[in-house]
């Protein structure tokens, strides 16, 4: 245990017109500076995660941070990107930072501005988070990825469509309590299981009820050491963080397996000494449904290809034994690629210290698990979150 989150903050993700990169990077980095109850004097280092590529026309981001207070002038501020995980690495920097013994505060923002480009446009920028030489002329581009995906597990395992409408209809449900979530509409079994003109099929057994939506969004943490973290009104202790990086041509890999997200939780858990169903809750990546159903399997919930029986049983709603995506995930909450992994972290810190919003709150949160992706099971970012004291 290194370092705490002590203060954090969380805007509305979905299409939000009139705002930037930068009103969006500013707005939470004074709410989060503002909720640790320091000032920004106080801040050592800034962390900005933002993928872009792309998305706007400003890709130099990590200076915007300084617009928040002139206090923050001069302070040393980093972009980091690593695809869909660019949040969780950009709090991965922070915590090697602390644990350098180079700061005491680091604030860590992440941020996506994403609708200012039509979809086709969006997923121009989105396939670079794949091998491009192999990859890039697959159809439906990044949502293609995973389309042949899961082409591949219904070829292994036989057609999971009955448990990924399940895993749709769950995000949906958890969703619509979220303030934050870009879609707070409940969608029936029927409308996410049956194709329509309202949800067509979108790659391979991919409906646009699997996948998640091009969002806008912004989300802050103040990290802190562990001993100044004791003098906090709030903190929220790491009680594990993994990194584990595979291949990034599926070419090179069993596309179904996850691996490197095995791996990850498997050394998360271990360092942590904790089992998996000691957590309370999990934050899993799930950019679409099939992603979530074989995230499952690799954080060792199920054997491999019986994924199907933590939604079809309800292990994981919010009254089952190991509640998943209760914020409503990527899927509902949205996914503003460079703001998903620190979106995930808050979300976990509000459960853990028992202020998420009333609809939101489980019952007794001690121990919470962020899993976040970049690419498909490429950047694998495990976190095991519970609070200091």
């Amino acid at each position: 245990m290194t370092a705490c989150i002590v203060g954090w903050s969380h805007g509305k993700f979905g299409k939000l017109d009139g705002e930037t990169s930068e009103s969006l990077i500013v707005k939470a980095a004074s709410e989060a500076i503002a909720h640790a109850g320091i000032e920004p004097k106080d801040i050592d280092v800034i962390y900005v995660g933002n993928m872009n590529g792309g998305f706007v026309r400003q890709e130099f981001h990590s200076s915007l941070a300084l617009q928040t207070h002139p206090d923050l002038r001069f302070k040393p501020s980093t972009r980091v990107e690593n695809a869909c995980a660019t949040g969780s690495a950009a709090i991965h920097m922070g915590l090697n930072t602390l644990a350098a013994n180079k700061a005491r505060f680091v604030l860590v923002v992440g941020v996506e501005k994403m609708t200012e480009l039509n979809s086709a446009q969006a997923g121009d920028v989105l396939i670079k988070a794949s091998y491009v030489a192999e990859e890039a002329t697959i159809e439906a581009g990044f949502a293609g990825i995973f389309g042949k995906i899961t082409s591949a597990y219904f070829q292994r395992y036989g057609d999971k469509s009955d448990a990924l409408a399940r895993i749709a209809v769950k995000a949906h449900k958890n969703g619509a309590k979220n303030p934050f979530a870009h879609f707070q509409k409940e969608f029936t079994y029927d409308f996410c299981r049956t194709p329509s003109d309202k949800n067509p099929f979108v790659a391979g057994p991919l409906k646009r009820t699997d996948c998640s939506p091009v969002t806008d969004g912004a989300a802050a943490v103040v990290l802190a050491d562990v001993s100044t973290a004791l003098g906090m009104k709030q903190a929220i202790a790491f009680r594990a963080a993994e990194q584990i990086n595979d291949f990034l041509p599926m070419s090179r890999r069993d596309i179904v397996k996850f691996e490197g997200p095995q791996l990850a939780w498997q050394r998360a858990l271990s360092q942590a000494k904790l089992d998996l169903l000691d957590l309370s809750f999990v934050e899993t990546h799930d950019c679409f449904t099939s992603a979530e159903l074989i995230e499952y399997e690799a954080m060792g919930l199920t054997a491999p290809g019986e994924g199907e029986k933590a939604i079809l049983e309800g292990w994981v709603e919010r009254d089952g034994k190991l509640p998943i995506n209760v914020s409503g995930g990527l899927k509902a909450k949205g996914h503003p690629v460079g703001a998903t992994g620190v979106s995930m972290h808050v979300m976990s810190a509000m459960q853990l210290s028992g202020t998420a919003p009333e609809s939101l709150q489980l019952p007794k949160a001690t121990l919470g698990g962020v899993f976040n992706m970049g690419g498909a099971a490429v950047a694998n970012y495990v976190s095991i979150l519970e609070p200091l004291r």
